[in-house]
């Protein structure tokens, strides 16, 4: 899948977190450090129906969700979302935010071509943009990770 932005908008972040602090924390950091939107919601129904409903670049998904788990919600929607984007041939790819107790159920997937990768809680600033490079531009606005006290 190419990381090159749709003609119809820029670059956009589906993230799914049941914590509304943490969503927040994941947004502004993408957003500040990355050419990117983010869309955020608490649940794997909400987004669903956001990632039938637009383009996205990359999906953020935490393995548990409060309706059901982030890899389920991803496994539909990667049977679906080539149905419903014309000229897409497969979902984006994603990350999956995990706590030390999820490891048997990301073992299983550690084959999808599509994971990106994992990120353990609390999330960590550089691996989120360590994950996120190749996929999402840097922020033109932003000088440099490195460079931030």
């Amino acid at each position: 899948m190419s990381t090159l932005s749709s003609s119809s908008g820029p670059f956009r972040v589906l993230l799914a977190e049941e914590s509304l602090p943490l969503r927040r924390v994941i947004r502004e950091a993408l957003t500040s450090f990355r050419h990117c939107e983010v869309d955020d919601c608490p649940t794997a129904e909400r987004a669903f129906e956001l990632a039938l409903s637009r383009p996205y670049q990359l999906f953020i998904f935490a393995v548990r969700l409060p309706d059901l788990s982030g890899i389920t919600i991803d496994r539909l929607i990667a049977h679906a979302y080539p149905l419903t984007h014309p000229g897409t041939h497969t979902a984006p790819p994603v990350i999956f935010l995990a706590r030390a107790e999820d490891g048997g159920a990301l073992s299983a997937i550690q084959r999808n071509v599509r994971l990106r990768g994992t990120m353990t809680y609390p999330p960590k600033l550089d691996a989120l943009l360590t994950l996120t490079s190749g996929i999402l531009p840097e922020n033109p606005n932003q000088t440099s990770f490195s460079r931030v006290p």
